[in-house]
């Protein structure tokens, strides 16, 4: 009787995997952004994302929260985020319209300014896998990543100068060295 059961068990959990994958397989998934979420979807992501992030370690700030700091996080976001993030008071562009999942604008509502700043900048620097938000740690210095951190973690009461600065036209990207 305990050998049947336990039998079961095992097959139950084979064909449970293979019906898994003969769903995902025969092409049944959802893949396209104009999809239906897959079942469950959101809810496994971000319990897998919050769990990583609860195993982080809790870095201080490395630089503070002040005009000189958000003004210059307001150029990297520019250049680096707003595409897909948005801009304060400006319509949602075609870009971020067309993703799936949907990026946070992160000038409207709490956007991350409920998130510790390190957390902020742990997303900017390692990105977030299957949502469209790269990893940006080989591509901006510490100090920058820190500074538009700062930026996200109080755009909720970011001062005149810093917004007009973010509605203001980027400031043209130095070109790369070609090696």
């Amino acid at each position: 009787m305990f050998k049947a059961f336990i039998f079961g068990i095992f097959l139950g959990a084979i064909l449970l995997c293979a019906a898994a994958y003969f769903y995902i397989s025969s092409g049944r998934a959802p893949v396209a952004v104009t999809d239906p979420p897959f079942p469950f979807e959101k809810r496994i992501a971000n319990a897998s994302l919050d769990a990583h992030i609860a195993r982080q370690t809790r870095t201080e700030p490395a630089v503070p929260a002040d005009d000189s700091n958000e003004l210059a996080g307001a150029e990297v976001y520019k250049q680096n985020c707003a595409v897909c993030h948005g801009l304060p008071s400006q319509p949602v562009g075609n870009i971020a319209d067309g993703m799936y999942p949907k990026p946070p604008q992160l000038f409207r509502g709490t956007g991350v300014t409920d998130d510790p700043v390190w957390e902020t900048y742990w997303k900017a620097a390692n990105g977030i896998r299957l949502t469209g938000m790269p990893g940006f740690k080989s591509r901006l210095t510490n100090l920058e990543l820190w500074q538009v951190s700062q930026l996200l973690a109080n755009a909720d009461k970011i001062s005149p100068s810093v917004k007009s600065a973010l509605l203001a036209p980027p400031a043209i990207a130095p070109l790369a060295p070609k090696n």
